[in-house]
């Protein structure tokens, strides 16, 4: 059949482009539909970042849109055709698979899906001027930045991922107030547990947040009773969501098997979607560590895994 790519790449975070490189240079022209709204932008979630101290080859640090045109440049550099786009409608049951964008329809052999998931936000008032300014929706990335190390940080969030980051928190700041809008933990037995004997973290039980606080950078918190109503500012240097993220999984849905939080299920070991010929890379599937690293990582083992398919199938020499 005329003009089917071996590969198409929906996403361009870094488990996109990483299956990208791999996939270009093993010479199977992946095309990539970049994304343009989906999960906010072309890129991914590290174009909204500003300092990246924890990938690797980068001792001094990167900014995080430059770390993104970096991967760009390489799948670029070894013939990654690519196009900023969404795709907007996928079908899985025919073959070659139809992805359509509102320019365009591109038959694949294969697909590896990189569109990530987009951090949950509150919405409060200030958020979009703090946002990168002292607000942040992963503790785990940029908690040990040195603008946030003894001073006092905030969590809000009441579920093992709000323990854990607030907890890995107390490492660099002064102290970490978790907040929580109910007067109990949603995280499991020995979270709750690991979080009231820290003698770092302190919860604000019945609270919400109400806004960020601070011109050019945050410097406290609004928060609100929701028993009492009482309002009061607190200063804190970080804040940090930890209420969950929402995989960009809409489009495939009816087709994919996906969980109840919307993630892509795998087969166990591999990066196999239920579709043979599908794979997922990257936060899409990874609840767990949703790291740049180890989407990259499962980016290449996806691209790794694709060309392993086609060659079976005999869709490639």
């Amino acid at each position: 059949m005329p003009n089917v790519k071996n590969i198409v790449i929906v996403g361009s975070g870094p488990a996109g482009h990483t299956a990208a490189i791999y996939a270009a240079r093993a010479n199977l022209n992946p095309f990539m539909f970049e994304g343009y709204t989906m999960g906010g932008s072309a890129g991914g979630q590290l174009t909204t970042t500003t300092d990246v101290e924890n990938y690797p080859g980068f001792p001094d640090g990167v900014n995080g849109p430059e770390l993104m045109q970096l991967f760009r440049k390489q799948s670029e550099r070894f013939g990654t055709e690519m196009v900023q786009e969404d795709v907007t409608a996928a079908d899985f049951s025919q073959r070659p698979f139809v992805l359509k964008s509102e320019n365009r329809e591109v038959r694949a052999h294969a697909v590896i899906i990189s569109t990530g998931a987009t951090a949950k936000r509150m919405g409060v008032p200030n958020e979009e001027k703090m946002w990168n300014n002292g607000m942040s929706a992963c503790a785990v990335c940029d908690g040990a930045l040195p603008m946030f190390r003894n001073q006092p940080l905030m969590v809000i969030g009441g579920g093992d991922t709000a323990v854990e980051e607030a907890t890995y928190l107390t490492k660099f700041g002064s102290m970490v107030y978790m907040v929580h809008r109910r007067d109990q933990l949603r995280a499991s037995k020995i979270m709750q547990e690991r979080a009231i004997k820290n003698p770092k973290l302190e919860i604000i039980w019945d609270t919400v947040l109400e806004d960020a606080v601070g011109e050019d950078y945050l410097t406290g918190a609004r928060l609100k009773n929701v028993k009492t109503n009482a309002v009061r500012e607190m200063k804190v240097a970080g804040l940090f969501y930890a209420i969950g993220h929402t995989p960009n999984t809409l489009i495939f849905n009816g087709q994919l098997d996906i969980d109840a939080a919307g993630y892509i299920k795998l087969k166990l070991g591999t990066q196999e979607t239920n579709i043979d010929g599908v794979f997922a890379a990257g936060d899409v599937h990874d609840h767990k560590y949703r790291q740049a690293v180890t989407a990259a990582g499962t980016g290449c083992a996806a691209s790794l895994e694709a060309e392993r398919w086609l060659a079976e199938k005999g869709l490639i020499g």
